[in-house]
């Protein structure tokens, strides 16, 4: 034939869209030409597919080779088109004849010059793109398919070279599809019997833990702020088979991509921008928000930042997806990951400490706390203020474990999945009724509190979620007067 047509997947955000690619060989001067909106590393896939088909055995056709990557408004970045572009050059050249189905065929993967393949970064996304349409078959460099292989419903098969991949189309080698990856052994978080003292902390950070919350640290250097949100991770339920892939998918696109099978923690310095905290770029890449998807975001000295980075995590603070839009694409990254922030109560950091003098000015201290607005405060269901630490605390008992402690948060999150299918931090509307029974004791207290700190209706229903996951804790069905006192004491520090 003098045309073949494969497909492949191009991404926007997390989204994989198919592309046709279209293979036409006509007679005339020896030509290469990649249409349909390429970039750079598109391009180079010229130099590349010539060298891999010789260094394969094959012989590169002389004539006029015309690539077309479908749809043509559609930006195509990098170089996963190599595997079925090569395909396609071997196929309308009849040095393969195809006898699996085209139609049925979705192949990525970049090739080196001897005509190895080199593993995607995009595996999983690809895979869970093609899983979604009817009878697909997934081809894959061989270290990339056993992870896409996870994803439900869809056949992948993994090839090393160029040349085992056109004798499996041509049916001279039948490889089976691949099993799934193994699971990978639970990860080495810090513990957090290493913290020693500073119970309200602690607890607090078994209820952010239990319902998914958003958690300020609020205290003097050296009290352990740092210190227990590392500690955070080692005590979350572990992730679904759902929330690996889609954790992997997007953990994928980091550079270097994030470990597989556990759940991200991301610190970004202080000094980030907007666009490294929320992504962006003028080929929007995810930021540090949406490579904390479904694990942890922590931002130490939280006030440091810059205030237009900060603000902008307003939206997925809520939303749990994060939109970027340029001039010509609009993009969105999943964005649901649990906040966790960490400041100082002053510029000098010894506001209130009891023996130790604060050196800031009144107007220094304001400037401080007015880097953080009202809005973004609202957000974040808890805020400790932790204690100085004592000169005894070294003498403490190591605490109790985070192995005991995600005892208890695992059956508290498997009640609110099993009750609303979500968390209790992401409930809204009717579905925050509903969940949230208060004895008449408990609603007179919530109301009381709302009324003395004037909160607003976000405050006032965060309180309700933080109490509903104290219940959780404590296998209460109605939230009782005891549970919203501890979900108000975690609010009314600060207001």
């Amino acid at each position: 034939m003098t045309l073949a047509v494969l497909s492949s997947r191009a991404l926007a955000g997390l989204a994989a869209t198919e592309v046709r690619v279209e293979v036409h060989l006509a007679s005339g001067l020896p030509a290469f030409h990649i249409v349909g909106l390429p970039d750079a590393e598109v391009r180079e896939s010229r130099e590349r597919v010539r060298a891999a088909i010789g260094a394969s055995g094959y012989e590169f056709p002389s004539g006029r080779l015309t690539v077309n990557l479908a749809p043509a408004d559609l930006p195509k970045e990098s170089a996963r088109f190599d595997l079925p572009i090569a395909l396609g050059v071997l196929l309308a050249s009849g040095q393969v004849r195809a006898r699996r189905r085209l139609e049925s065929l979705v192949s990525a993967g970049e090739l080196s010059l001897t005509g190895a393949l080199v593993p995607v970064k995009a595996a999983l996304a690809i895979a869970l793109g093609t899983a979604g349409m009817p009878a697909r078959t997934l081809l894959l460099p061989a270290e990339s398919a056993a992870t896409a292989a996870r994803v439900p419903g869809l056949q992948v098969v993994g090839v090393a070279t160029l040349a085992e991949a056109g004798a499996w189309l041509a049916g001279q080698d039948d490889l089976a599809p691949l099993a799934p990856a193994a699971a990978q052994p639970a990860p080495a978080y810090p513990c957090l019997s290493d913290v020693r003292g500073q119970p309200l902390a602690r607890r607090a950070l078994e209820v952010a833990a239990a319902g998914g919350h958003a958690l300020l640290f609020c205290g003097p250097p050296g009290a352990g702020k740092t210190m227990l949100a590392e500690r955070l991770p080692g005590i979350l339920p572990p992730l679904t088979e759902a929330e690996f892939l889609e954790a992997g998918a997007i953990g994928a696109l980091a550079d270097p991509p994030l470990p597989l099978g556990q759940r991200p923690f991301r610190a970004p310095h202080h000094s980030a921008s907007m666009a490294a905290l929320v992504g962006g770029g003028s080929r929007p890449r995810p930021g540090e928000a949406s490579l904390a998807h479904l694990g942890v975001l922590f931002l130490d000295e939280l006030p440091e930042f810059g205030r237009q980075a900060l603000e902008a995590l307003r939206e997925p603070l809520e939303t749990g997806v994060l939109a970027i839009t340029r001039a010509r694409h609009r993009v969105e990254y999943p964005a649901r990951f649990q906040l966790v922030a960490a400041m100082n109560p002053c510029p000098c950091g010894w506001a209130g400490h009891p023996r130790r003098a604060c050196r800031c000015s009144a107007e220094r201290l304001a400037r401080y706390t007015a880097r953080l607005s009202g809005p973004l405060l609202d957000r974040i269901d808890l805020q400790v203020t932790l204690p100085p630490t004592e000169a005894d605390a070294l003498d403490l008992p190591p605490g109790e474990t985070s192995a005991a402690v995600r005892a208890r948060v695992v059956p508290a999150r498997a009640r609110q999945l099993h009750r609303q299918a979500c968390p209790n931090a992401q409930l809204k509307g009717a579905a925050l009724d509903r969940a949230c029974v208060l004895s008449p004791a408990a609603r007179t207290l919530w109301r009381d509190a709302v009324a003395q700190w004037d909160w607003s209706a976000r405050a006032a229903h965060r309180v309700l979620r933080v109490a509903r996951t104290v219940a959780d804790l404590a296998g209460a069905e109605r939230i009782d007067l005891a549970h919203v006192a501890e979900a108000v004491q975690y609010r009314a520090a600060t207001g």
